[in-house]
């Protein structure tokens, strides 16, 4: 009975979120548009799936595509919409948000049938059920999503070839989460071995060349300093490239995140003893002591860490995950007076070697 009446005080509460949410965006109305407005509510329908199961997220999606049908497409206060993009864009909405409610509920079922599974294993053989089942789940969300993903980014297309310019915010934000979809994948292939890596020689300044090529994009008027030990050799590693180029990228990516605009991200080549090291060091906040144990754990982010800064929380997991696929290392310490040295390890190969073989 109090389970009963506390799964309708859930509901009640979710919904009151829906419309104190609706509320805020009406009072900015003016300087918003629909895509504000889907990524809101969908951000709410989400968290309510993944807490209180998809029936719940359905009934919010329903109840969001009448808010938004009502609220933000003219004309306002009726279920009439005035221009036919905009039934596109309601169908887009709903879509997505049930489909995404669906898929939630099927996390939560999978998660309940692996945690009792586990429990009849012993500690170590649960750890390995429980981590190969996550993968699976990953994976087979991340797979499903890609349908209503494709169907958003065909129809925002279709609308683009029509003049109307928001349909690039559509796509974009399509592109977005499809990226997020790609890691997931990624992530779940490389736990499972399913990763095809290929360990060869390389030099470091070639991965460091690229690496740099790679985030231009990102920098938007940001330093990245790139240091070498005064009298290094040619610096030869046996590492993936293609790999430890996506790797160290992560690194640099997270390092512009964290790191103050005005303070430099310093990337740091070295070989100490029998391995090559790539250093990046920035100037951020660090990580909390007791935090070091979790920072590569998949959707970990930072205690304090602003909602704006970017990510799911996979680039130091997929960094740290193609490390251990390929026999390197992935390491972090802290640095003096403040921020963060992310450091990835590969084996070096002494110059004499290659010219022997």
């Amino acid at each position: 009975m109090s389970e009963l009446l506390g799964r309708h005080w859930s509901w009640i509460a979710w919904l009151l979120i829906i419309v104190a949410v609706t509320w805020g965006m009406v009072v900015v109305r003016n300087d918003i548009d629909e895509a504000h407005v889907a990524l809101a509510y969908l951000v709410v329908i989400l968290i309510a799936s993944s807490q209180h199961g998809g029936a719940l997220g359905i009934t919010l999606s329903i109840t969001a595509f009448l808010f938004f049908d009502w609220f933000f497409v003219a004309p306002y206060g009726t279920l009439a919409v005035a221009k036919p993009f905009d039934w596109g864009v309601l169908a887009a909405f709903l879509l997505t948000s049930v489909v995404a409610a669906r898929l939630f509920e099927r996390v939560r079922l999978e998660s309940a049938l692996a945690s009792d599974r586990a429990r009849e294993l012993d500690h170590l053989a649960s750890v390995r059920e429980a981590s190969s089942l996550k993968d699976a789940v990953l994976a087979a969300v991340s797979h499903d999503l890609r349908t209503p993903l494709t169907t958003i980014k065909a129809l925002a297309t279709e609308i683009a070839s029509e003049g109307d310019d928001r349909a690039l915010t559509i796509q974009e934000e399509a592109d977005r989460l499809n990226s997020l979809v790609t890691d997931l994948l990624d992530i779940a292939r490389i736990n499972s071995g399913g990763a095809t890596l290929n360990p060869e020689p390389n030099e470091a300044e070639d991965l460091v060349g690229a690496a740099m090529q790679r985030v231009q994009g990102t920098l938007c008027g940001r330093e990245i300093k790139v240091v070498l030990e005064p009298g290094d050799p040619l610096l030869v590693g046996r590492f993936d490239f293609a790999q430890t180029l996506r790797a160290l990228v992560n690194l640099i990516e997270n390092a512009l995140k964290y790191s103050p605009p005005t303070e430099p991200v310093e990337l740091r080549v070295k070989r100490e003893g029998g391995w090559l090291l790539f250093s990046v060091l920035d100037r951020g906040p660090g990580i909390p002591e007791g935090e070091r144990e979790r920072i590569f754990e998949p959707f970990y982010r930072q205690p304090g860490s602003p909602p704006d800064a970017g990510g799911a929380g996979l680039g130091l997991s997929i960094a740290h995950a193609l490390a251990a696929a390929q026999n390197c290392k992935l390491t972090y310490e802290p640095r003096s007076p403040g921020g963060s040295i992310f450091t990835f390890s590969v084996p070096a190969i002494d110059v004499e070697e290659l010219t022997q073989a």
